[in-house]
Formats: structure tokens, sequence, C-alpha cells
């Protein structure tokens, strides 16, 4: 199960809409080992599309860096879909790559309303898992 913070969840939903209708993507860091989504970080949709999404290269490598440095993991990698519901496409789950990670999509093709769902994919094998929206439970680290 995915437990996260609701002004996580709202950023991850803001993003999302903000980069419509171009796929937004991202991660949200927590302590190694914690399973506790805090340091919301966006990131650029190196495609800029509105049918995928790619990390660019260099800015991956920084934000991987910084979550090394602190003694931090990818505990929730995000990305949108613009015009198909919210379930990784076969090209989502060749490219994941953080087994330990809960892979976020959120599908803005509702205008009303943002579909947000999480999967654990595995060695290709997709597994969706409950989302609960808790207040009280960790949230954003401060810079």
């Amino acid at each position: 199960m995915l437990t996260i913070a609701p002004e996580l969840h709202a950023k991850i939903v803001a993003h999302a809409r903000a980069d419509h209708p171009d796929e937004a993507c991202g991660v949200i860091a927590g302590p190694a080992g914690s399973d506790s989504p805090q340091r919301f970080i966006p990131m650029l949709n190196a495609e800029r599309s509105p049918t995928f999404y790619r990390f660019d290269s260099m800015e991956q490598f920084r934000v991987w860096r910084e979550m090394d440095d602190r003694d931090e993991e990818p505990v929730v990698i995000y990305h949108s879909h613009t015009v198909t519901e919210a379930y990784p496409s076969r090209t989502d789950i060749s490219y994941a790559s953080e087994p330990a990670a809960h892979y976020v999509v959120v599908s803005t093709r509702d205008p009303e309303q943002a579909e947000f769902r999480s999967f654990r994919i595995v060695d290709g094998v997709v597994t969706e898992e409950e989302v609960r929206i808790a207040a009280g439970v960790a949230g954003p680290v401060p810079e």
C-alpha cells in the first residue's frame, strides 16, 4: 500500500495538470528503507510529449546523486497520462528500474477528476496497490 500525505498527493496532481497536454513526471524521495514519501521533486519531461515521458538524463543523474548524498531513495516515481487511463504502458513497464518504488500514474484525461493509481513493477510484473491519503503521515521535508 502507498500511504501518502494529502499535500504530496495534491502536488503530484497539480504538476500533472500544469504540464497537460504533455505528460508530467517526477519523484518523491524519502529516507532510504523507510517507504515514506517525503520530498517532492518535480522533473522535466525531456520528451515534451502528450504520450511519452523520459527523465532528462543529466537532471536524473543530479537528482539521484542528491538523494544518495541525503541517504534517500525514490519512494514514488510518478508520471501522468493525458488521454488514457492511469495504468502503466508497455514502455512504462520496460523502463521501471526501481523495484522498491511505488509507480504512480495520474490520468488527466478528465479535466474535472484526476485518476490517481499506484503500482509496484518488478521484473515486468505490474501489481496495483491501494493508495491511502492520510493526514498526519510524514509530509514534505523542508529544504
